[in-house]
C-alpha cells in the first residue's frame, strides 16, 4: 500500500542515516534504472547486443538485472529481519508479515500480465513479480528457522537439486540432461503444468517457470550472506574485503559449472546463479567502496531515490508501456519524435533512456511527497 510519512508535505524523509549504507539503495536503484532500460525500447527490432538478453546459453549486461534484484532482496530481508528482531518482532510476527507481501506482490503480478485485457484463457500465472514473490517467501522462511549453516545447506541443496533434475530427469522424446529451449526438463514441466498460461512470447514455457525457481531461491539467499557479511562489526574496508573475496570464488565456481550446466539465464541454471550471486558481491563491494567510503554520494543521488520506490517504478513503467501500446501510441510518438534523430538502433536507445528518465522524474516526484509503495 502508499504510506505518507509523517510530516512529508513539508519536507522527505532523509536518503539515509549515519548507520545505513547508501550503496546498498542505490544499488537497488540502479538494478531498477537497467531493467526499465532494457525493457522499453523504441523498437524492438533495432536494439544494441548488451541490450538484450542471450538467445540461449551464455550472458550478457541484461541477463544480470533480475538476478542482481532477487540478491538485493535477500539482502534487504536480513537486514530488516535483524532490525525488527532487535526492536522486538518475533519470528512468527516477521513470517505473518513476509506472507502477506508475498500475497500482495504475487497479486500485483498477476495484474501486471493480465492488464489490459485480464483474458483468462491465457493469464500469465507466473512472472517477475511472482518469482520475486515466492523467492522472497521461501527465503523468509529459511532465514527464520535457519543459521549460517541451515542456509548454506539450503543454498547447495537447492543448486544441486536443480542440477539433478535438468540432468537426470527424463523428458519424453528428449530423455535425459537435454539444455536444448524444447528438450530441457524445465520447459517440460511448465508445458504439462501451465499449459497456455505460460509466458506469450514463448507459448508453451516460462522464463520465471516452476522449476527454474529452485535455483532462483538460492540467489536470495546469496543476498543473505552478503548482508551477514556486511553487518559484522569490522572495519569497512574489511568488510568490502570480504564481500569481494567471495565474490571472486562465486564467480569461477559458475564459470567451472558452466562447463556442467552452461549459463543460462532463461534457464537459471546453477552456473548461472553462482556467477551472478559473485558478480553482485563484487559489484556491491565496488559500490560501496566508492559510495560509503568516498563518499560519493550525490552522484548516485537519482539511483536511491529509484531505489526507495522499486516495485513502484517497475509497476509503472510495465503498465504505461502497457496502455500505450494497447492505444496504439507508441509506435507514432516513438516515429514522430525519436526517429528522425538517429539511427534505428540509436533513436530505440533514445526512446528507452527518455522512458527511463521519465521514471526517475515520477520517482523524484514520490519521494518529494514522502510516498513509498510499502508491501
Amino acid at each position: 500500500m502508499l504510506h505518507m510519512l509523517p510530516e512529508a508535505r513539508q519536507r522527505a524523509a532523509p536518503i539515509a542515516s549515519s548507520t545505513r549504507l547508501v550503496s546498498v539503495d542505490a544499488f537497488r536503484g540502479a538494478t531498477i534504472a537497467l531493467m526499465v532500460l532494457v525493457n522499453t525500447p523504441g523498437d524492438g527490432a533495432h536494439v544494441y547486443a548488451p541490450l538484450q538478453h542471450a538467445d540461449w546459453h551464455g550472458w550478457t549486461p541484461t541477463d544480470v538485472v533480475f538476478p542482481s534484484f532477487l540478491w538485493i532482496v535477500g539482502l534487504s530481508l536480513t537486514l530488516s529481519f535483524q532490525r525488527r528482531l532487535a526492536a522486538g518482532a518475533t519470528r512468527a510476527d516477521l513470517f505473518r508479515g513476509a506472507l502477506r507481501r508475498a500475497a500482495i506482490l504475487f497479486a500485483f503480478g498477476l495484474f501486471l500480465y493480465g492488464f489490459p485485457r485480464f483474458e483468462l484463457s491465457t493469464w500469465r500465472i507466473l512472472g517477475v513479480l511472482q518469482r520475486i514473490a515466492i523467492c522472497y517467501l521461501a527465503g523468509a522462511a529459511i532465514w527464520l528457522t535457519t543459521g549460517l549453516r541451515g542456509r548454506i545447506a539450503w543454498t547447495i541443496g537447492l543448486l544441486a537439486s536443480y542440477w539433478a533434475l535438468m540432468m537426470l530427469a527424463p523428458v519424453p522424446g528428449f530423455g535425459a540432461g537435454n539444455l536444448g529451449v524444447e528438450g530441457n526438463f524445465a520447459h517440460h514441466v511448465d508445458r504439462m503444468v501451465l499449459g497456455n498460461h505460460n509466458y506469450a512470447e514463448t507459448k508453451t514455457w516460462d522464463p520465471e517457470g516452476i522449476v527454474s525457481t529452485l535455483p532462483a531461491i538460492a540467489t536470495v539467499l546469496f543476498g543473505m550472506f552478503a548482508a551477514q557479511v556486511l553487518t559484522r562489526r569490522r572495519p569497512l574496508a574489511q568488510r568490502l574485503g570480504w564481500l569481494g573475496a567471495i565474490g571472486v570464488a562465486l564467480l569461477v565456481a559458475g564459470l567451472l559449472a558452466d562447463q556442467w550446466l552452461p549459463i543460462n539465464k532463461k534457464l537459471w541454471t546453477t552456473s548461472f546463479a553462482l556467477f551472478m550471486a559473485g558478480l553482485d558481491f563484487v559489484l556491491l563491494a565496488g559500490f560501496a567502496w566508492v559510495v560509503d567510503g568516498l563518499g560519493w554520494r550525490k552522484p548516485v543521488r537519482p539511483f536511491v531515490i529509484l531505489g526507495m520506490n522499486a516495485i513502484a517504478i517497475y509497476m509503472i513503467s510495465e503498465l504505461l508501456l502497457g496502455a500505450m501500446d494497447a492505444l496504439g501510441w507508441k509506435a507514432p510518438v516513438y516515429e514522430a519524435v525519436f526517429a528522425p534523430l538517429a539511427s534505428p538502433v540509436n533513436a530505440s536507445l533514445l526512446f528507452a533512456v527518455a522512458y527511463t528518465l521519465l521514471m526517475f522524474v515520477i520517482a523524484w516526484a514520490m519521494y518529494k511527497r514522502g510516498v513509498f509503495l510499502k508491501v
